[in-house]
């Protein structure tokens, strides 16, 4: 079956947030470190909180010495001797020795959380970009670009924002909650429970804010793949959208598209706003029951007013801060599990196109090529191929030629095994491709595809790109039998030149030479030429197939192309009609026996007529 985006519905919520806690288990030390220095930070805090209760306490008593004596902690009462005004400065200083640690500790948790985010941020795009390079074009044939690079991009920012925006906080706040509602039970079980009394309806609440914003988030993860093919189209086809002056119209379409992901985020927003506010609502529910409870407390001398009342509230204060990261923690997870389902819809693509346990190597092939009942079908659902059978011998040119759709580009697809056969077997030196190491089949072959892809990198490196340890030398010989070192001495840097992207400071010539070039750096004995020569003007393509003539030499050749001049050098050539073989044998046997193949040799006689006049 070969790879495909699977549907949204695929995978339930509870599978994903499976495989997202096994994702964070593997930088559990990290995570935890993270943990351990936020429990130090809520110590801290709650020391610090301590401290000043206990210092009002002391205040409290020094004032009114028939209030309740100040309960030190650890039984560590100050001497005697000491005057009040020395005890408090001793309480002050510990509460700023207090602040000045926990100031320490919080920028440490905050490198050690950034390093973390960015750690679990890159290993997951390599991740993805390393899947990517191993899947087949059946992939790429069933996804659009822009929805694969926003996965690599985009999506596994979400799927790390889980690990350190809700496994972390989760850990974190359920520590701290545990943390405050111990020492609030230490100080009245009674008033703690009373004050906690709404804490269900906070989780409630988050359930239902979770379900309702899911589908938002998918739908604006949709809308955003929309904006970016929206975009990269508009940036590729400049030239048509100027050249028919459509530039309104395109600058509209962008604005409609952005418009509607405001609309959706807007919504979003909308819907955490509303919910923000009524979780805090509920909260400070619990700071009024204490103020009348707590305050009756402290009144009939059951609750301390300093390390007691005072303390509790700045407590509950912290309680309701840390409650309301449910909010933020319900958010994260639902913009995370939608990120979720798009990443691992890659990494768990299978890999259609590998080699078998036991694939036999192939160091250096003799050449030998056969097509023994070859049908196939594109995973669209068009047959390309039906029936084909063929044989090359080792050294030998065979051209192929056909109408456009005929499947001429697919022989050369099935030989490098970008696809899989539906039927039938591809050999090379008697062996099925599918048996043979991948990368010693691919190594065996040089292609030229018939839309040149040239990186933005420079000529040099380009060339080289197949066999990057190679010498200037080995390039320029290259280039000289692609017809390209002619051209690369007239520019500045020469071989150091750098291309712009997409190869777009080079003709379409230019950038088919180098492709050429790159493929015959190999010394492959197997060349591959889809209409090498298509975009190149008369006088280049004689440059070329001449300088191919010596290429080819000892290899053998498979050469796509509809031009005469060009076929009439092979050996043999093969007619294709509607992904069958019509006919094969020389070019001079086809222009007796072929029609399409005497057709084509009168039209483009014809056209040399009209160009000669």
């Amino acid at each position: 079956m070969p790879e495909a985006v699977a549907k949204p519905e695929s995978t339930t919520s509870w599978k994903l947030l499976r495989r997202m806690l096994v994702l964070g288990f593997q930088y559990r030390r990290e995570c935890l470190a993270v943990v351990a220095l936020q429990l130090v930070i809520v110590g801290l805090s709650l020391g610090g909180l301590g401290l000043t209760g206990l210092g009002i306490d002391y205040l409290r008593t020094t004032v009114d010495p028939a209030s309740p004596a100040p309960r030190w902690p650890l039984g560590m009462a100050p001497p005697a001797e000491w005057s009040p005004q020395s005890v408090i400065w001793a309480i002050a200083g510990m509460v700023l020795a207090s602040a000045l640690i926990n100031a320490f500790v919080r920028w440490a948790a905050a490198i050690s959380a950034a390093n973390l985010s960015q750690k679990i941020l890159l290993n997951l795009r390599a991740g993805v970009f390393e899947k990517l390079q191993r899947l087949s074009f059946a992939f790429y044939d069933a996804g659009q670009s822009s929805s694969i690079i926003n996965r690599a991009a985009g999506d596994v920012n979400a799927v790390r924002s889980f690990v350190d925006g809700v496994i972390i906080k989760v850990s974190i706040t359920s520590l701290t909650l545990a943390v405050y509602i111990f020492y609030m039970l230490r100080v009245h079980v009674g008033l703690t429970l009373v004050c906690l009394s709404t804490t269900p309806l906070l989780w409630v609440g988050s359930l239902f804010f979770s379900r309702r914003v899911q589908p938002m988030y998918r739908r604006a993860s949709e809308l955003a793949d929309q904006l970016v093919s929206l975009l990269v189209e508009n940036v590729q086809g400049a030239h048509v959208i100027k050249g028919f002056g459509r530039e309104r119209e395109a600058i509209a379409s962008f604005e409609a598209a952005t418009t509607r992901i405001r609309k959706q985020k807007e919504e979003i927003f909308w819907n955490v706003s509303a919910f923000q506010p009524v979780m805090g609502g509920l909260t400070q529910l619990n700071m009024l029951i204490l103020m009348v409870y707590g305050g009756w407390l402290v009144i009939q001398g059951q609750v301390a007013l300093g390390s007691g009342l005072f303390v509790f509230a700045n407590l509950l204060q912290e309680f309701a801060n840390q409650v309301g990261q449910i909010t933020n923690i319900a958010n994260t997870i639902q913009s995370s599990l939608i990120g979720a389902q798009r990443v691992f819809e890659v990494l768990d693509a299978p890999l259609a196109i590998t080699s078998s346990d036991n694939a036999l190597p192939l160091p250096r092939a003799r050449g030998e090529i056969e097509f023994d009942k070859v049908t196939f079908t594109y995973p669209t659902g068009r047959r390309a191929l039906t029936d084909i059978s063929f044989r090359v011998s080792p050294g030998e040119c065979l051209g192929v030629t056909g109408a456009t759709g005929s499947g001429k580009s697919t022989l050369l697809s099935l030989l490098m095994r970008f696809y899989d056969v539906d039927s039938g077997a591809v050999r090379v030196d008697g062996h099925d491709v599918r048996k043979l190491d991948l990368d010693d089949l691919r190594r065996n072959m040089g292609l030229v595809f018939q839309e040149s892809f040239v990186f933005s990198h420079t000529i040099g490196a380009n060339i080289a790109f197949g066999q990057p340890e190679a010498t200037l030398e080995q390039i320029e010989r290259s280039a000289r039998v692609a017809a390209a070192a002619e051209f690369i001495q007239e520019l500045p840097g020469r071989y150091d030149t750098m291309v712009g992207e997409y190869g777009s400071t080079l003709s379409g010539g230019q950038r088919q030479r180098l492709s050429i070039a790159r493929a015959v750096l190999l010394d492959p004995p197997i060349l591959l030429l889809d209409d090498a020569t298509a975009s190149v003007d008369a006088e280049t393509e004689h440059e070329i197939s001449t300088a191919l003539e010596g290429a080819s030499a000892g290899r053998t050749t498979l050469l796509i192309s509809n031009r005469l001049s060009t076929l009439s050098r092979c050996d043999r050539v093969m007619v294709l009609d509607g992904g069958r073989v019509a006919a094969i044998g020389t070019p001079e046997t086809l222009l007796r026996e072929s029609a399409w193949f005497s057709g084509l040799a009168r039209l483009q006689r014809m056209e040399e007529i009209v160009v000669a006049r």
